[in-house]
């Protein structure tokens, strides 16, 4: 019975690639390594487990791929050997690579603020991992005997190697059946309904507004329980008239917010119709400053930079957002990518038209701001052709997702010499980029009379994600890199894609004024140079950093 068992464990272990095992070796071993974000064990463990199942993955079709061509193979019993010498070897790198990852990952967390760690919690890291590893390579090999299975009953009929093709053809379309009608469409279906309810929720605190400059208070066109969750909050945010107006020591206006809901109208174009007849209700174009407002994916606006916008222009101001989904941000791309593009078009269009037609010298100066999925759609609310006849006075565009094509191109075209995290574009009258240091006062360049800002760090994934970084290292590892980015991090085929994918995930676990967290003074100096506010003095606006600073 002894003998038995240990027969099956040699076959077991025998049964295992020496190649698959030394490149999920490498990849295991440099998913450890640094890349934008902290990491804690958890996601470390995952992140590692699934990186040496690709690597094994990688490893076994390298080996499928060289008998399939029928090439020469080594002599069996020197491999039998070398396999328990690669084995020490393989665990030798794991055991090094775990040691240093402590060290690797407090490279990070002294650039954002954060105390170090004491240890990466190695053994639990390599457990978690060794899980995964071995739950990836199960089911890999059910997935080859299912393969082996079709493709061994259509041999007596076909070529072998036709027979191959079409297992493989067969097993593939099963899976992808199942992934895309069992798994995705169940769990979107499931998080489209819990994210719906979610969005009616009335949070506590969260009061209808008594006065008539905001939406769902007296006499407002859009009902209060139409907004959603998210929608509540932005409008019911933000510092009173009075407020602002005992910090800056002038008189200041109660600012007004207008937002209509998912509930409020059917369609796209409806509620920016409804959206534009509230403006028009509480006499929003007679503001200063009036700002057209994409929100991320779930329909939430950031905070920072509807107080921070208020505040430099003492409450006359006006902001108008819709919603166009329940969904967080990445999923929203995922599953409806066109939405939020569509209602930013529907509303900026509505209000652009109605501007185009008030006296140039009595309506308000109108901007762009959208963080997120929410830059993304508001880059493509319009068409620079549109309204070059009549143009609005500018955009704020913070955390772009990657995929931004207004972002891309002006990244792509960057002058010589500036580094893809903070590029400069032509004589930068027109396009400036800024992070955490202020950017944006170039020596000798003006601006023009259209002024676009993009506020992005360098650490956030959701901006530099880069899809081809599994084949090629991202153009913001080359040359200069971003101050909040670990000087450690070195870009490894696959894994630096598979660490920047669970960054992205992950954006928003930064600390505020890193990742995909955009701080209130970092705003600040963007509004400034959007929107240049009257009667601020350096020492004023260092002030209102102070105090807004999180």
């Amino acid at each position: 019975m002894t003998d038995t068992l240990e027969q099956g464990d040699v076959r077991v272990w025998h049964s295992f690639s020496v190649l698959g095992l030394c490149l999920g070796t490498l990849l295991f071993a440099a998913s450890l390594t640094p890349t934008l974000l902290p990491r804690d064990f958890l996601l470390q463990g995952v992140l590692s487990g699934v990186s040496a199942a690709v690597g094994y993955g990688l490893g076994v079709f390298c080996v499928w791929l060289w008998r399939y061509l029928e090439l020469p193979e080594p002599p069996r019993r020197p491999r039998i050997y070398g396999k328990f010498a690669m084995a020490a070897l393989c665990v030798a790198v794991a055991i090094f690579f775990l040691w240093k990852a402590a060290e690797w990952q407090n490279s990070i967390r002294a650039l954002m603020q954060l105390e170090p760690v004491d240890t990466a919690h190695p053994f639990k890291v390599g457990g978690i991992a060794l899980v995964l590893f071995l739950l990836f390579v199960v089911m890999g090999r059910g997935i080859g005997r299912a393969f082996t299975f079709i493709s061994g009953r259509l041999k007596p009929y076909v070529p072998r190697r036709v027979a191959n093709v079409i297992g493989i053809v067969i097993v593939g379309l099963v899976l992808a059946s199942l992934v895309d009608r069992v798994l995705l469409r169940y769990a979107l279906r499931v998080a489209d309904s819990a994210y719906a309810e979610l969005d009616a929720l009335f949070e506590d605190g969260i009061e209808q507004p008594e006065s008539g400059l905001r939406t769902g208070g007296p006499g407002s066109l859009i009902p209060w329980d139409t907004l959603g969750r998210t929608g509540r909050q932005f409008v019911v945010g933000g510092d009173s008239r009075e407020a602002i107006a005992a910090f800056t020591g002038r008189e200041a206006l109660e600012p007004m917010r207008v937002y209509v809901g998912l509930r409020s109208a059917e369609t796209a174009d409806e509620r920016a119709e409804l959206a534009l007849e509230e403006l028009k209700r509480i006499g929003a174009f007679e503001r200063k400053v009036m700002a057209v407002v994409a929100p991320t994916g779930t329909g939430w606006i950031d905070p920072e930079a509807s107080v921070t916008l208020e505040y430099l222009h003492g409450g006359d101001t006006v902001m108008v957002a819709q919603q166009y989904s329940y969904l967080t941000s990445w999923l929203s791309l995922l599953i409806e990518p066109s939405y939020g593009a569509e209602a930013a078009h529907a509303l900026f269009r509505k209000v652009y038209g109605h501007w185009t037609t008030l006296p140039k010298d009595d309506r308000p100066e109108l901007y762009l701001y959208g963080l997120s999925l929410g830059a993304l759609s508001s880059e493509q609310s319009t068409e620079i052709y549109n309204i070059l006849a009549d143009p609005f006075q500018g955009a704020l565009w913070a955390g772009p997702p990657f995929n931004s094509r207004l972002w891309s191109n002006f990244t792509r075209d960057r002058n010589p010499g500036t580094p893809a995290w903070l590029p400069r574009l032509g004589d930068g009258s027109v396009v400036r980029f800024t992070a955490q240091k202020n950017s944006l006062d170039i020596p000798g360049a003006k601006w023009g009379p259209l002024r676009i800002v993009y506020l992005q760090y360098a650490s956030d994934p959701v901006v530099f994600f880069d899809p081809l970084a599994w084949y090629r290292r991202p153009a913001w590892l080359v040359g200069e890199r971003g101050p909040d980015v670990s000087p450690d991090l070195r870009w490894y085929p696959i894994v630096t894609f598979l660490q920047l994918a669970l960054d992205m995930a992950m954006a928003t676990t930064a600390p505020i004024g890193y990742g995909h967290l955009y701080a209130p003074q970092h705003y600040i100096d963007a509004w400034v140079a959007v929107t240049q506010p009257e009667g601020w003095s350096p020492a004023e606006i260092e002030r209102l950093k102070e105090k807004l600073k999180k």
